[in-house]
């Protein structure tokens, strides 16, 4: 064949087919006659039989014709039916939604997204991995990752869903055992919680307006491997330790946490939804991204 397969080649023949006619599969395709009998005569060219057997009255397919006809029917037939599937795929969500958040935030928003989300579109299987190890993306295997502090891998398109603050925290009990805490240098001595996940779990900024800001060395006294196993020891009354907002603030406001240096504040941090390079994003990963966004915007973390 000295020309790539055209689609359209075969509508025009299987329309004449049919039809019985020149005339008529025109009519059906809104063309000129003479297009439809071009393209069918440039189709036996390059297949190098005759498909059509004309006559006064009606045409008829030929043996050969006959059965190209059954071949293109299925061939058509699935085309159809695979662009009436990416087209659906398009519109509404389909199939399954992989993605990977860390385990804090995973447990605190995406979660409950992730139940809105099936809720709304039950058809969805969704596959969380919930880890603080940062999973490449490069291998195809998800279609999203949630990314919570600060981006460095640049080979991926990022989309901010919104940020979080930082807080300072302790038991109310192990709070008042201390002695008064008013600046940050006064926290640079309390038992910390030491979560290994960070890059420094023990270096600190504080800020405040109108003052300059103070960066804390502070000394550990538990090191843990996770934030939430950390949670666990400040929340036992072990020690103080920083926690994203997400995390502390429903504890702070019932009176289970305490906020240490309220009046100052640590660097916020971005919550992003990272892709993979891709042109088009199937209905599934746009669907997803705008719940969070949605989720971000109920939080308080993003404009509205």
């Amino acid at each position: 064949m000295s020309e790539l397969l055209n689609l359209n080649r075969l509508i025009f023949f299987t329309s004449v087919v049919e039809t019985g006619s020149f005339t008529a599969a025109a009519e059906r395709l809104g063309v000129a006659k003479a297009v439809v009998s071009h393209q069918v005569a440039r189709l036996e060219d390059e297949l190098g039989v005759s498909l059509l057997m004309r006559t006064t009255r009606r045409l008829h397919a030929t043996e050969e014709g006959r059965v190209f006809y059954d071949r293109c029917a299925i061939i058509l037939r699935e085309a159809e039916a695979a662009y009436g599937e990416m087209s659906l795929h398009a519109i509404e969500p389909t199939g399954t939604l992989t993605l990977t958040a860390p385990l804090d935030y995973g447990e605190a928003v995406v979660a409950p997204v992730v139940a809105t989300y099936r809720e709304r579109f039950p058809q969805m299987r969704v596959d969380l991995i919930f880890d603080d190890n940062v999973i490449d993306l490069a291998n195809g295997q998800l279609d999203l990752a949630i990314r919570v502090g600060w981006l460095t891998d640049m080979s991926n398109k990022a989309r901010r869903l919104g940020t979080f603050q930082q807080y300072l925290v302790a038991t109310p009990k192990l709070a008042a055992s201390f002695p008064k805490v008013s600046k940050p240098a006064d926290v640079a001595a309390l038992p910390w919680i030491e979560n290994a996940v960070l890059r420094q779990p023990l270096r600190w900024m504080f800020s405040r307006e109108g003052y300059s800001s103070e960066i804390v060395e502070a000394n550990s006294a538990v090191r843990t491997d996770k934030t939430p196993s950390a949670y666990a020891c400040v929340k036992a009354g072990i020690g103080v330790s920083v926690f994203p907002d997400y995390m502390v603030v429903d504890d702070i406001a019932a009176g289970r946490l305490s906020r240490l240096l309220p009046d100052w504040t640590l660097p916020a941090g971005g919550i992003h939804a990272v892709l993979p390079m891709a042109r088009f994003r199937p209905a599934k990963v746009r669907r997803f991204i705008e719940m969070m966004q949605a989720a971000e915007r109920r939080r308080g973390s993003t404009p509205k």
